[in-house]
């Protein structure tokens, strides 16, 4: 889908799994010793616009490559780049208008470079300012989008219920990229937490985050994305005030957040038998 937003070719997706799982045979022995456990590999498959024509046009020539760069421990809390701080979790600064990440006939929902490049000066400011990510909103009723280039997850207890909720920005307007991790997150709450806590994809306002934040009802807050799964979010700073989440259940390893980030690494370690992983058997056990 992505490939296609920008004018280049469609791919055989069975064909880029044997592409993956090729590299990986290679490779993963190298990066990935026994005695080391802990680790992984990010997998980044890419495909480029490379013909020789000058000029706005079409692409003629396309390549499909995949690169992969081995990643820290997993047990680590935080991303490297993030800011070592007392409480844990990511520090959000929530966009004030500025800059716009992505907009209605944009290219927002699509995995492609030039998402990033509208972002970078915002980033860097936020960074001077002790931020880790842009937690970026969208109009003017400030709906919330997403967080940096990962998707971003509330969990507030539903006014007129009282329910846990999982909010997520819905897909039907385009602003957002369907992560492949957000999947994930989805699809195993609703498969595995569908007694204490209901999934809404829908459109929700920051005014309307802070209001449940002043009320009690914000109880977690975490962005997903491939390369780091699973990461909490320890405040978000819109318009001057700091909406510190509750990191009570984060600390003890109880939070929905921590929950989700559990399973998804069983799953990615064989710990869990199921039909998202995929087991690759390197050269020297043949």
């Amino acid at each position: 889908m992505s490939a296609q937003r920008v004018a280049l070719p469609g791919f055989d997706d069975a064909e880029l799994v044997k592409l993956i799982t090729a590299l990986v045979k290679e490779d993963a022995p190298r990066w990935l010793p026994q005695d080391q456990t802990g680790r992984f590999l990010y997998v980044r498959p890419a495909i480029i616009g490379n013909g020789t024509q000058l000029g706005v046009q079409l692409p003629r020539v396309a390549t499909l490559f995949v690169v992969m760069v081995p990643w820290p421990d997993f047990s680590m809390e935080l991303p490297p780049n993030a800011k070592p701080r007392a409480v844990p979790g990511l520090r959000l600064l929530a966009s004030q208008g500025e800059t716009t990440r992505a907009w209605p006939g944009g290219f927002g929902y699509a995995k492609v470079g030039a998402n990033y490049g509208t972002t970078f000066v915002a980033h860097g400011k936020a960074l001077e300012q002790g931020f880790d990510q842009i937690l970026w909103l969208f109009g003017t009723d400030g709906r919330v989008t997403e967080a940096g280039a990962s998707n971003f997850f509330a969990i507030v207890k539903n006014e007129a219920s009282g329910r846990a909720e999982l909010l997520t920005a819905s897909l039907d307007d385009n602003l957002i990229l369907d992560g492949v991790t957000r999947r994930s997150v989805l699809e195993l709450v609703r498969s595995r937490l569908s007694k204490e806590l209901s999934v809404s994809e829908t459109i929700f306002t920051m005014s309307e985050l802070k209001k449940a934040w002043e009320q009690g009802r914000l109880l977690e807050a975490f962005v997903s994305g491939t390369a780091y799964f699973i990461t909490p979010v320890c405040s978000i700073n819109y318009e001057g005030c700091d909406l510190d989440v509750p990191q009570e259940r984060q600390a003890v390893g109880a939070s929905y957040a921590s929950i989700i980030k559990g399973w998804l690494k069983d799953i990615m370690y064989g710990g869990e038998i199921h039909p998202w992983g995929l087991v690759v058997e390197d050269y020297e056990h043949k």
